[in-house]
């Protein structure tokens, strides 16, 4: 049983979380932006990366959001299979596993109240690039929260 859902987790975690953490990073890079606003205008011409950062598609923002906001609830199966796994492992008061359910809920806190209706905001009325570029760090924190989870779950500091 153990086996079956630790597979089950780490699948979920795979296959849920990891396309979230995708499409939050690259929706700033395809947002539109207001008239006269470009996210790109730090870069200079001819930079590598210049025509990238100014190519813009509501479309593909749209498709983004969309997927953050349908894995995103697909993706809470994997707290909810990591805390059964941790009650038929016995490990509910582990440390390393109360820390990993705090990071988890505020991944998910932070996907759900900032990240998601930020990019809603956007793709109804086109933001600057300060805007963007906030919904960028927003988006690296998560991520680094569920890289702090992943750290966690693969260390397991002060098992027993």
């Amino acid at each position: 049983m153990e086996n079956l859902l630790l597979s089950a987790h780490v699948l979920a975690g795979i296959l849920f979380v990891g396309p979230v953490a995708v499409t939050t990073s690259l929706f700033p890079r395809f947002a539109p932006v207001s008239a006269g606003a470009s996210a790109g205008a730090s870069a200079a011409p001819g930079s590598p990366g210049t025509a990238v950062r100014n190519e813009r598609s509501a479309s593909v923002a749209r498709m983004l959001h969309g997927v953050t906001r349908v894995y995103g609830v697909l993706a809470l199966v994997v707290p909810v299979l990591g805390l059964v796994l941790a009650a038929v492992q016995g490990r509910l008061g582990e440390v390393w596993i109360i820390v990993a359910m705090v990071l988890t809920a505020v991944a998910g806190g932070l996907l759900a109240l900032r990240i998601a209706p930020a990019q809603r905001a956007v793709l109804e009325v086109p933001g600057d690039a300060a805007r963007l570029r906030g919904l960028s760090m927003l988006t690296g924190v998560f991520n680094l929260l569920w890289a702090a989870v992943v750290v966690l779950m693969v260390v397991r500091p002060g098992s027993v």
